[in-house]
């Protein structure tokens, strides 16, 4: 992850280097909008180093479920950037179109889009392999206005035939106004994604069908109720209740509650599982709160009844 931050700061700041040199040159709408978009993937990326370095940091004492929220609060700063990078390039296009300029030295830019386009490319692989392995939000907000950084470059190459060597002199400004909408589309996607982190948003139903399902296979786990999950950074976060025999030894109960926190650890490892133990039956919990038994849940492939699928949600 530290090295997938590093790539990306030193990416963006020599995109930002040569397409300086080439909107000088060219004097494009959609190369302007090209070196916004690098020189605020520059400023997201310096947010990023800082914002990974910090979340990766071990838990200490005034912070004890760890550091992992720093990287949905470095995401939504990049959404902010984003989203005002976008807005400014609107406005530009906008009055462009009602004047549009010819579109100087394109083959410069297009030579230059060409490397960017490159470049961009051996990122994009190596976040996305990063994110394989790391499942972090910041890289996966890097990677995505990266990805999108491509279609752009293209766009920006486009715009520079259109213009530079065909004289269709409004192209230009039509594509900044496409690249800005895409610049908002991107940054919506960053901001949901850390939002939903900062809010404790529930794992997705499918991978708490799973630990559910881990939990029931545990032998002698006769229910499971109360599941709660979150995400912070890197770091899955599970509580759960699971039900035994009333009569059984402290001891015999304290290795299944290891044996129910291993497999919820290999479903996502690293987490953080928590196991409370509960005596089946006791005070009648069916009257207490919904739960999924051994014998009503079916594994979590999707074809439990309208009754069972309901237990299964509100456990």
């Amino acid at each position: 992850m530290r090295l997938a931050t590093l790539a990306s700061v030193l990416t963006a700041f020599v995109l930002m280097v040569i397409k300086t040199v080439a909107l000088v040159m060219t004097g494009s709408t959609a190369m302007l909008g090209s070196l916004l978009d690098s020189a605020l993937d520059l400023t997201a990326s310096l947010t990023n180093l800082f914002a990974v370095r910090y979340s990766l940091t071990e838990a200490d004492d005034e912070h004890r479920f760890g550091h992992g929220k720093a990287e949905s609060l470095g995401a939504l700063a990049q959404a902010a950037l984003i989203s005002g990078s976008a807005v400014f390039l609107a406005w530009e296009s906008a009055a462009n179109l009602l004047d549009p300029d010819p579109v100087r030295a394109s083959t410069l830019g297009i030579i230059v889009m060409v490397v960017s386009i490159a470049m961009t490319l051996v990122l994009v692989a190596f976040q996305r392999f990063v994110v394989r392995r790391s499942g972090s939000v910041a890289i996966s907000a890097d990677l995505l206005h990266y990805s999108g950084d491509l279609l752009m470059n293209a766009g920006v190459i486009v715009a520079l035939v259109l213009s530079g060597m065909m004289g269709v002199h409004v192209a230009d400004p039509i594509i900044g106004v496409l690249i800005a909408l895409w610049l908002l589309r991107g940054s919506w996607q960053i901001s949901r994604n850390a939002f939903d982190q900062l809010m404790d948003r529930e794992l997705p139903e499918d991978e708490r069908a799973r630990i559910l399902t881990a939990a029931l296979a545990v032998p002698d786990v006769s229910a499971v109720h109360d599941l709660r999950t979150r995400q912070s950074g890197l770091a899955a976060f599970v509580q759960v209740h699971v039900e035994l025999d009333g009569g059984m030894s402290l001891y015999r109960a304290h290795v299944i509650a290891d044996m129910v926190e291993a497999e919820i650890e290999r479903i996502h490892p690293g987490a953080e599982v928590i196991v409370h133990l509960d005596p089946a039956g006791a005070e009648d919990l069916a009257d207490q709160y919904d739960r999924v038994t051994a014998a009503e849940w079916d594994g979590g492939a999707g074809e439990t009844s309208e009754e069972d699928n309901s237990q299964g949600e509100r456990a």
